[in-house]
């Protein structure tokens, strides 16, 4: 196999691309290691294989998935799956206004985002304003901001659906107690702003994963994969992972889709599964087709 490093990538549109079979892996994160038009580089790239009638794995519609949780969430509404409610904003007066709307506590996050970019958990409405209005406000990418109400877990953990093929691979459940690492491969927090200090709490404390071995036996885990294979279908989306949260009364929200997934190999380390092997083998397979 080749990569396509796409920081450097240099593509003539005048030829056609090679025979193969391309394995979309942009992050929706890359701008924050200094890579800031990679998404959108890849998004012509991708456009031009598929074009010119190459296979590509995670292909445009999944490109635009990662790119937005706006989007996102209208592809997990459409298939009836429940997420937090949220208002969406690029000024800082529609932020506050959003937040006026919904009740506190909120979270914001960034609609462009990976590894918790710009998520923040606010109280009531003084912290919020002390925070966007003050030196230590982080924009979007994009320039839009989500704000969320805020989905309490009774045992302060989330659950990471992954999925190779469009099948059900595994379940993990990550201890959020000193805040959310939502993305295996990097620490991801949600953090409470505390304008006194102007600090970050808990930014520290890294998450703990651990494989959900009956996660099938849930009552609502058969619906819930039921539905995400579906938005899958309906997008295009071959491997990926869904992030989910059960409240107070056990209601599921799903509030993330990561296209650009990664696997936690301590997660894995004392169970048969292996995400990256599974990947392989589906590569494998369909490049045998």
């Amino acid at each position: 196999f080749t990569e396509w490093n796409m920081v450097d990538k240099t593509i003539n549109l005048f030829i056609p691309p090679p025979e193969g079979i391309f394995f979309n892996r942009m992050s929706a994160s890359s701008h924050s290691r200094g890579n800031r038009y990679c998404p959108e580089l890849t998004t012509g790239l991708i456009s031009w294989l598929e074009v010119n009638k190459r296979l590509v794995l995670n292909g445009s519609n999944a490109q635009r998935l990662e790119l937005s949780k706006m989007v996102q969430y209208s592809e997990l509404n459409l298939v009836g799956l429940k997420v937090p409610k949220t208002i969406c904003s690029t000024t800082l007066k529609g932020i506050i206004e959003a937040a006026k709307i919904l009740k506190f506590p909120i979270i914001i996050k960034h609609n462009r985002a990976g590894m918790g970019l710009g998520v923040k958990l606010f109280h009531n409405i003084r912290e919020l304003k002390d925070y966007i209005y003050g030196d230590y406000f982080e924009n979007s990418v994009d320039g839009i901001t989500l704000i969320q109400n805020y989905i309490f877990s009774p045992d302060s953990s989330i659950i990471r659906v992954e999925f190779v093929d469009k099948k059900f691979l595994y379940a993990v459940k990550v201890n959020t107690e000193n805040g959310f690492e939502l993305c295996p491969a990097d620490e991801c927090n949600v953090d409470d702003f505390n304008r006194k200090t102007k600090e970050t709490l808990g930014s520290k404390s890294k998450s703990k994963f651990e494989i959900v071995e009956n996660f099938l036996s849930f009552s609502f885990s058969n619906y819930v994969i039921m539905k995400m294979q579906e938005l899958m279908q309906n997008v295009g989306i071959d491997i990926a992972s869904f992030e989910l949260i059960l409240d107070e009364n056990n209601d599921v929200f799903v509030y993330d889709i990561n296209v650009n997934t990664n696997y936690n190999a301590n997660a894995e380390r004392n169970t048969p599964h292996s995400g990256t092997l599974s990947v392989a083998d589906y590569l494998k397979r369909i490049s045998l087709q």
